[in-house]
C-alpha cells in the first residue's frame, strides 16, 4: 500500500503547489543525475544535433519561396474553385486565346509607354513612332515564336497600334468603346485621355501593350525562360532605343515573385549579424556584478540549447522532405525571445 501524501500536498484552494512540488522533485534528481555524470548529457546532445543537423545537405532542393503556396492556405476553397473554373473554362493559346477566359493572370510582359512633357499625346507623331519601334523591340526578342495566338496571329498587344501603323489613330475610335457597337474596349489601353465632343479619343497621355505568351502544352517552361530573358536584358534594351519622347516603365507576371525572391536573397545574409546582436543581447541581459546573481554562463548556455534545438529541428524537416520558406529563417528569434 503506497503512502497517503500529506495534507500538504493534497490539491485545494488553498493549496495549489500539488503539480510544482512533483516536479520539483524530478528535476532534483535529474540535477542529481546530472551532476554524478555530466558527460552523457553534454555529448548525446552535441551528436544527436549534429547527425539532424547534416540534414541541411538537402536544403538547396527544398527552398520554395512561391509567394502563393507561402501566404495562401493549402487546399483552400479559392485554389478549389480555380481548378473548376480550368476545367469548365479550358484556354487555348496557341489558336483561340481570349484573356477574359484566363482563371489567372497568364503569363505576360506589360509594358507603359507615358509620354514626357504634360503636353504631348503618345498619339502624336513622334511618340507614336517611338510606341512602334518599342513594340518591334519587344517582337524582335524571339516574342512571336511563343506569343499567344488567335486566329493564327499573335494577339496585339495594344488595339490602337494597327492605327498607329497606318498614321490614323486620330482621331480615334470611341472611348472606352466595346459594347454593342463591337468598338474594341480602350479603358485598359490608354490613360490620360482627351476626347473630342463626339467621344471619340483626341490625346492620351500613356498607353499600355500587354503582350501574352503560351502557357499550354509544353511553352509554360519557354515562356517563363523568355520572361526571365526579359527582366534581365530589356533595360539595356531601352538604352538602345534611346526613347526620347517617351517613358517606359515594364512589369511581367515574374516580377512579383523576382522581387520577393530578391528581398530574400538581400536579407538572409544580414541575419548572421542580428543573430550576433540577439546573442550578445541575452548573454549581457543576465551579466551581474554580484558572484551569486551572475547568469552569464547559464545565458550562453541557453543560447547554445537554442541553437541545438534549431540545427536539430530543421534538420529533421529537411531529412523528411519539409520545403524550407524563407519566413521560417526569424524562428531563432523567437526562441531566443523565449
Amino acid at each position: 500500500m503506497g503512502q497517503q501524501p500529506s495534507p500538504r500536498e493534497r490539491c485545494s484552494c488553498s493549496n495549489t503547489n500539488c503539480v510544482e512540488r512533483p516536479l520539483t522533485r524530478l528535476f532534483e534528481a535529474l540535477g542529481r543525475v546530472v551532476a554524478a555524470c555530466p558527460w552523457p548529457f553534454v555529448l548525446v546532445p552535441l551528436l544527436l544535433s549534429a547527425g539532424l543537423g547534416a540534414g541541411f545537405v538537402f536544403l538547396p532542393g527544398l527552398q520554395t519561396n512561391d509567394i502563393e503556396g507561402q501566404f495562401t492556405p493549402t487546399g483552400g476553397p479559392a485554389k478549389a474553385e480555380r481548378d473548376f473554373v480550368r476545367r469548365s473554362f479550358p484556354t487555348d493559346d496557341s489558336e483561340r486565346f481570349s484573356a477574359e477566359r484566363l482563371p489567372t493572370e497568364g503569363a505576360y510582359a506589360a509594358l507603359i509607354a507615358a509620354a514626357k512633357r504634360d503636353d504631348v499625346s503618345v498619339l502624336d507623331a513622334p511618340a507614336r513612332d517611338e510606341v512602334l519601334r518599342l513594340d518591334g523591340a519587344v517582337r524582335d526578342a524571339d516574342y512571336e515564336r511563343l506569343c499567344a495566338r488567335s486566329d493564327g496571329v499573335c494577339v496585339v498587344a495594344n488595339p490602337l497600334l494597327p492605327l498607329l501603323a497606318n498614321g490614323s489613330a486620330v482621331p480615334g475610335p470611341p472611348f472606352p468603346g466595346g459594347g454593342a457597337s463591337g468598338d474594341a474596349f480602350l479603358g485598359t489601353a490608354l490613360g490620360g485621355v482627351r476626347t473630342d465632343g463626339s467621344g471619340r479619343v483626341e490625346a492620351a497621355r500613356a498607353m499600355k501593350l500587354m503582350y501574352y505568351l503560351r502557357e499550354d502544352g509544353g511553352a509554360a517552361d519557354e515562356s517563363r525562360a523568355w520572361l526571365e530573358a526579359f527582366l534581365r536584358n530589356f533595360t539595356a534594351k531601352l538604352r538602345e532605343l534611346r526613347l526620347e519622347a517617351v517613358e517606359v516603365t515594364y512589369f511581367t507576371s515574374l516580377s512579383r515573385q523576382e522581387e520577393f525572391e530578391g528581398n530574400t536573397k538581400s536579407v538572409i545574409p544580414l541575419f548572421s549579424v542580428t543573430y550576433f546582436l540577439t546573442i550578445t543581447f541575452s548573454v549581457v541581459s543576465c551579466l551581474r556584478l554580484s558572484c551569486v546573481r551572475n547568469n552569464v554562463w547559464l545565458a550562453c548556455c541557453g543560447v547554445l540549447s537554442s541553437g541545438l534545438a534549431v540545427l536539430s529541428s530543421f534538420g529533421l524537416m529537411l531529412y523528411c522532405g519539409v520545403p524550407f520558406v524563407a519566413t521560417v529563417a526569424n524562428a531563432p528569434f523567437l526562441i531566443l525571445g523565449k
